[in-house]
This record gives structure tokens, sequence and C-alpha cells, in this order.
């Protein structure tokens, strides 16, 4: 990361955020810069699965095996995230660590050896310039490290308070209800 930069760093919901598009969830930044920001929900699947949208890519996607809603932008866009230990490859742009972005019209064959992980994101949540910033600063987001199994945890409905619960602090008794906070 460079800077002040959030690329690769998890933008998690305060309770407080009553946006239904985000209320709950943990996004991974994969994208941050002057122009504004460019992330992915990671904790929202949906019921479509994912041999129905990118046929010949299901065997590198981790369960659940369905497109995540990836954000109320583009919902038509299909982001794949994946993690890979073995350096750059073909359909590979690297974001943090073995974190990367998929290329899904390269060919499978290229891309899949080394690819550990892959999962498919429908749409993307996006901010204009200095538009994530100032939500932080208002206490709708909090920032975290991503782990590098957070976007691809097996359990999405607990990504929210495992990320939060890792943090420490207050954080040790994290309730979906903004209330018992």
């Amino acid at each position: 990361m460079d800077g002040d930069s959030l690329t690769g760093r998890l933008v998690v919901a305060t309770a407080s955020l009553a946006d239904p598009n985000f209320a709950l969830t943990a996004a991974l930044i994969l994208e941050h810069g002057e122009q504004g920001a460019l992330g992915v929900v990671l904790n929202r699947p949906s019921s479509i699965e994912v041999e129905q949208v990118v046929p010949g890519w299901s065997t590198a996607v981790v369960e659940p095996q369905v497109v995540f809603i990836g954000g109320p932008v583009m919902p038509s866009t299909v982001i794949a995230v994946g993690r890979r230990a073995d350096g750059p490859s073909p359909g590979w742009q690297p974001i943090f660590s073995e974190i990367g972005v998929v290329d899904l019209d390269a060919d499978p064959a290229l891309v899949m050896p080394g690819l550990q992980a892959l999962r498919l994101f429908a749409g993307y949540a996006g901010w204009g310039s200095g538009q994530l910033e100032s939500e932080v600063a208002s206490g709708a987001w909090f920032i975290v490290d991503t782990a590098p199994s957070d976007p691809f945890c097996a359990e999405p409905a607990e990504l929210w308070r495992r990320v939060l619960t890792r943090q420490g602090g207050v954080f040790h008794t994290i309730s979906a209800d903004p209330t018992s906070n």
C-alpha cells in the first residue's frame, strides 16, 4: 500500500450504518486514490451458482460456490478476486500480498494453475473522490487490515462479526444489534 491508500484494506460498516446496501458488511478495497475508491462487499452471497455465470471457472471457486453481491454499482459486471502464492501469471493483477483480481476473459487453463481460491462478485461498491474518507470520518466505516482468508470466508454471514471481533478491545462482544453494543 502506498501512503494513505486503502487499497487492500477492509472497510467494515459500523453497526449504525443504516444504508441497506452496506449494513453489516465488510468490503475489500480493490482500488483507492485521488479519483475515489472501488471495492467489493465480501459477505453478501446470492443464490446464483458460479457455473451459471462463468462456466469453466467453478473448480477454482471456494464454498459457497455462488456469485456474491459485490455492491450496488453495475450489478451486471462480474469481478473475480483470487489468491495465489506463486507470483505473477497471465490474467492476474495483484492487489496486495497473495490477493489479486482475475481476468475472467483469460484462458482458465493459464490462470488456474497456482490459483488457491477464487470468488466472484456481481457489481461493486464505488466512492467518488473524498467520499469514502468522509464516510469514515463520520463514523460509518472502520478501516482494518485484511486477513488473506477474508475474501474467501466459508461462512460469509459471520464475516462482519469475525473481522470486528479480531480487532480486540471493545469489539470482543460486538453484536449486529447497535443497541446492544
